[in-house]
C-alpha cells in the first residue's frame, strides 16, 4: 500500500468484497448525478447512485457488489440504487466538473489526500445530522473521524485507513540467523538487521529504498514522520524539512549505504523496482504499508509465507493513506439518509458487505491482510480482526506485530503540493544514496529553497 502514492503508481483499483486489500480509491463521476427528483413510482421512494461497481473484468466482485445492492433494497423499500462502475472511482481532474455539472453519484469517495480540498470547496455535503446512520460510528477511530471534520462538521465516513510499517521478508531473517517473530523495533536494530541479511552473500539487499519517480521523496516523508517531523510548516507556506529530523533520516541511510554497504548498489526509481527486488526475495527490508505483501506476492511473485509486517521503527506518527465515503452536496436530505444507510450497510457492518470475509475467501480473494485499521482496538475493530482471522487464507500470525503496532500511532496526512515536494525530494535521497561524500546539510538546503519557491508561486 508497498503503499506507493496512489495517483503516482497509476495501479488498477482494488474494490474486493470480503477483502480488506484496498488502494486508495474515490469516486468516478457518471450519469445519474444526484441531483435527480426521486422517483415518485411508490410512496417515499428516492433514488441514489452510488460510485465503485466492480467493472466487469472481475466478474465475481462485482456479482457480490449486485447481491449486496439487492440485499440492501429489500431491507430498504422505496430506495433504488444505481451502481457506476467507471474506473478509477477518483479522477481529481474530473471531480470538479462532473460535481458542477449534476453527473457526479449520490455516494462517492475521495481518498485522504483530497479531503481537505474536497470539504474546503464545499464539494461533500455536511453529514453531521446523519452520523447515527452509522451504527459502529462512535467505535471509529477519533483520530480518523478528525480527518473528515472541519469546524465541528462531519463531511464524510471513515472507509479505510492504513498507516505505514516495516516489510521484511521472514525467511531472509531466519537464514541470517535473526528472529523473523521479534523484528526490529528500533532503526539501529534495523541497521543491524540489514548488515546479518547483507552478509548473506552477492545479491543480498538488509534494506531497500526508493530515490527517484517521485518514490524517492514519498519515502523521505514517511521516515521524517516517523522521526516526528513535518514536510511543511503548519501553515503550509514553508519547507520544514530541513531539520534535526531530516537530517537524522538522511544520515542513517547514508550510513547504511556507505558505511555498512547493506542497500546494494543499484538506485530504485519508481515504485516497481523496490517491489520486483522485494518479491525476488533477495530484500531484507522496506518501509511499506500492509497491501505491500499483496502486491509483492500477486504482482512480483513472492512466496507469501515469506512475508511479514510490523509497526514503523520509533514511530512518533505514521504517513496514513486511506478513503471516506462523502455525500453530494445537491442529495436531499432523503438521498442523504439513503446514501448513509448504504454506506453503512456495505462497508461498516460486520459480516456484510466488503466486511464478509466467508465470501471474500470463497471468491478466491486472499483474505489476511490487516491494511484497514479504520476501526482501531474498538470493539467493531477487534470483531473485524476476529472475523478475518477465522476466515484467513494468508499467514495472519505473519502481520500480528504490525496490528499491535498500528493502532497506537497517530495518522498524519501527505503535505499539499505533495507531487511537486516529492520530486523536488527525490534529489536529496538520490544524492544520498549515490554520491558516498555528498553533503546533507547542502542538500537539504537546496532542497528547501526550491520548496519554499515553489510554495510562494502556488500562493
Amino acid at each position: 500500500m508497498v503503499w506507493a502514492p496512489r495517483i503516482r503508481r497509476v495501479r488498477p483499483m482494488r474494490r474486493s468484497t470480503g477483502l480488506l486489500l484496498v488502494s486508495v480509491i474515490g469516486v468516478s463521476a457518471t450519469a445519474c448525478g444526484s441531483s435527480e427528483a426521486p422517483s415518485s413510482s411508490a410512496p417515499n421512494s428516492v433514488t441514489i447512485t452510488v460510485a465503485c461497481q466492480p467493472a466487469k473484468s472481475a466478474p465475481k466482485e462485482r456479482q457480490a457488489w449486485d447481491a449486496d445492492v439487492a440485499e440492501f433494497m429489500k431491507a430498504h423499500p422505496g430506495v433504488t440504487v444505481k451502481s457506476t462502475d467507471q474506473q478509477p472511482c477518483f479522477d481529481p481532474k474530473t471531480f470538479g466538473p462532473k460535481l458542477a455539472g449534476g453527473q457526479m453519484e449520490t455516494v462517492f469517495v475521495v481518498p485522504v489526500t483530497n479531503y481537505n480540498d474536497v470539504i474546503a470547496q464545499g464539494q461533500a455535503l455536511d453529514v453531521t445530522p446523519y452520523t447515527s446512520t452509522i451504527k459502529n460510528w462512535n467505535d471509529l477511530r477519533p483520530d480518523v473521524r478528525e480527518l473528515v471534520t472541519k469546524d465541528g462538521k462531519v463531511y464524510g465516513v471513515p472507509n479505510v485507513h492504513y498507516s505505514v510499517g516495516l516489510v521484511y521478508n521472514r525467511a531472509l531473517f531466519t537464514k541470517a540467523g535473526l528472529d523473523p517473530d521479534t523484528p526490529p523495533k528500533t532503526w539501529a536494530e534495523v541497521r543491524e538487521a540489514a548488515k546479518k541479511i547483507t552478509a548473506l552473500g552477492p545479491g543480498f539487499v538488509g534494506y531497500g529504498e526508493y530515490s527517484g519517480g517521485n518514490t524517492g521523496g514519498w519515502h523521505f516523508t514517511q521516515a521524517i514522520y516517523g522521526r516526528g517531523g513535518a514536510i511543511l510548516t503548519p501553515d503550509n507556506k514553508k519547507a520544514a524539512f530541513n531539520s534535526p529530523e531530516g537530517k537524522a533520516v538522511l544520515q542513517n541511510l547514508h550510513d547504511m549505504r556507505w558505511t555498512d554497504n547493506s542497500m546494494g548498489s543499484k538506485l530504485l526509481v519508481g515504485w516497481e523496482s523496490l517491489m520486483m527486488a522485494m518479491g525476488s526475495g533477495k530484500v531484507g527490508m522496506m518501509l511499506g504499508a500492509p497491501d505491500v505483501v499483496t502486491d509483492v506476492v500477486n504482482k512480483f511473485k513472492g512466496n507469501v509465507a515469506d512475508y511479514g509486517i510490523t509497526g514503523f521503527p520509533e514511530a512518533k506518527a505514521s504517513l496514513s493513506g486511506g478513503e471516506a465515503y462523502m455525500i453530494n452536496p445537491k442529495a436531499t436530505p432523503e438521498q442523504a439518509k439513503a446514501g448513509m444507510a448504504w454506506i453503512d450497510f456495505r462497508f461498516n457492518t460486520v459480516g456484510k458487505g466488503r466486511f464478509d470475509f466467508a465470501r471474500g475467501k470463497a471468491i478466491g480473494n486472499p483474505v489476511g491482510v490487516p491494511d484497514n485499521d479504520v476501526y482501531g482496538d474498538s470493539a467493531t475493530g477487534k470483531a473485524l480482526q476476529a472475523e478475518r482471522v477465522k476466515n484467513a487464507s494468508l499467514p495472519v500470525t505473519n502481520y500480528e506485530p504490525y496490528v499491535q503496532a498500528a493502532v497506537t500511532v497517530p495518522p498524519k496526512a501527505e503535505p499539499v503540493h505533495a507531487q511537486e515536494l516529492y520530486a523536488i525530494l527525490d534529489v536529496v535521497m538520490s544524492g544520498v544514496l549515490s554520491r558516498k561524500d555528498a553533503s546533507i546539510d547542502e542538500l537539504l538546503a537546496d532542497a528547501e529553497t526550491k520548496a519554499n519557491t515553489m510554495l510562494a508561486a502556488k500562493g
